[in-house]
């Protein structure tokens, strides 16, 4: 994926990142500002699919800026000029703006960026078009009249397990919970995390954004605003959202179900959408993203019989060895899990190659543990949901193509065998078949195990992988 160009504002000798997608100045006059607050890095967001697919959708209905504000990401460190945090933030999205011509912009943020976004429109209210508050505040502590705020204790609670947990996954998952039991997406965020700040420097900072109070500057907001809030979200609580919402002149308040800090899995596309009908005007029609992904099912043979045989303990713990070999194999070979229930896994690849590799290296790996499996391999467009699911034909051929396997045997559609054959895989044929529900008829190969030779315990792993299927 070919990541925009980063830039770089002066501020003085200074530099500030930033990055720019969509049209360019002046179609549709419509530019929208997206901050995640005090920290980010411009760059490794861009790792995660549901993030691009994100900025990619934001930049679909206007031109996207995107900054490193000084002190984190790809930007210099902050001045010790003894300017404030806040200070530092307002001058470069001022510096990124003036770089971009951008003579009128809507602000979005989340996390800890609401007061940030409102004390740059108090200083600078000509350059601001609208607000976009999503999953933040205008004050994160308790006050007196604002007991929507998290109590001293409860915030002091907050800041510490974020500076315990920071760069690990235990915090990733507490931050984003529909995502706990995807590993690629828990490690690109620790990624993320430790890429944006060390742990000592996020503690300063959030104790400096725990401390603000701009709820003074709500009722002089004189543009459009929404504030989006989310039901279960611990951090920035629902009531923090709709408290900007009723204390800005006509701000419209919405809220959507989850707990996630992040937009970019649960409830995404109607987030997405009621931004962009915010920025236009208009509700978008509804579409579906999609995508060209390989695709592979995974099936322990037998498992009820096994079950039955082992007993629940130690099944249970057969099944936890399963589910950290697949996982550790798909993320070996660059997939990604999508779907993981009882005795089957679904896994999603960029490249069919790298599928086929990993599909073979299962049944010896499972054979180890005790277990036959079969595994399914198709290759055609999906559609992108929330929550990094995914959906289309291609997912039904690619199950009913897994059913049709033997135990030990790495099946495959004939559009994933046209796709790489003259390279290095053998296949044989295995016949015509009806996949109920789908159109047509369909040829079935099996890829054939790498020859390792013969070998004193049995033969070659071709053959101990055939007598899995006599």
């Amino acid at each position: 994926m070919n990541l925009p160009e980063t830039q770089f504002a002066a501020l003085g000798d200074d530099r500030v990142a930033y990055q720019t997608l969509g049209p360019p100045p002046g179609v549709d006059g419509r530019d929208l500002v997206h901050t995640t607050g005090v920290w980010s890095h411009l760059d490794i967001f861009w790792e995660e699919p549901a993030a691009a697919r994100s900025m990619r959708r934001l930049a679909s209905f206007a031109r996207l800026i995107r900054f490193d504000r000084r002190g984190c990401g790809l930007s210099d460190a902050r001045p010790l000029d003894g300017g404030s945090m806040v200070d530092h933030w307002c001058e470069d999205l001022l510096a990124v703006l003036d770089a971009c011509a951008s003579k009128q912009t809507v602000l979005m943020g989340n996390i800890d960026a609401g007061p940030l976004l409102l004390e740059f429109t108090r200083r600078h209210p000509a350059r601001v078009s609208g607000l976009i508050f999503v999953f933040t505040s205008a004050c994160f502590a308790q006050r007196p009249d604002y007991p929507q705020g998290h109590p001293a204790e409860v915030g002091e609670a907050l800041i510490e397990m974020i500076a315990q947990g920071w760069g690990r996954t235990e915090f990733a998952a507490r931050f984003d919970p529909s995502q706990a039991d995807n590993p690629t997406t828990l490690r690109w965020y620790t990624k993320l995390h430790r890429a944006m700040a060390s742990p000592r420097a996020v503690v300063e900072n959030l104790q400096i954004s725990a401390s603000l109070d701009a709820r003074h500057i709500l009722p002089t907001v004189a543009v459009p605003a929404l504030s989006i809030g989310r039901r279960d979200l611990g951090i920035f609580p629902a009531a923090q959202s709709r408290y900007i919402a009723d204390h800005i002149p006509g701000a419209r308040y919405l809220e959507f179900p989850g707990s996630d800090a992040d937009m970019l899995w649960e409830s995404s596309e109607e987030i997405h959408a009621a931004i962009e009908e915010f920025m236009t005007g208009r509700r978008p029609v509804a579409s579906t993203e999609r995508a060209l992904a390989t695709l592979l099912f995974t099936d322990i043979v037998d498992s009820t019989k096994q079950l039955a045989r082992l007993g629940d303990t130690v099944w249970r713990d057969r099944l936890d060895q399963h589910d950290r070999a697949v996982r550790a194999a798909i993320e070996a070979h660059g997939g990604r899990l999508v779907d993981s229930a009882g005795d089957g896994t679904l896994a999603m690849f960029p490249m069919p190659g790298a599928a086929i590799d990993c599909a073979q290296s299962l049944p010896p790996t499972m054979a180890r543990l005790g277990l036959d499996i079969r595994v399914g391999l198709h290759i055609g467009e999906v559609e992108l949901r929330e929550a990094g699911r995914i959906g289309g034909m291609a997912v039904h051929i690619g199950a009913r193509v897994l059913g049709l396997a033997d135990a030990g045997e790495v099946l495959v559609s004939r559009t994933l065998r046209d796709v790489v054959i003259g390279g290095r895989y053998e296949f044989k044929e295995r016949g015509v078949h009806t996949l109920k529900g789908v159109p047509s008829k369909w040829p079935l190969y099996a890829v054939e195990p790498p020859d390792d030779g013969d070998e004193a315990d049995g033969g070659s792993l071709r053959e101990r992988l055939r007598s899995l299927r006599r």
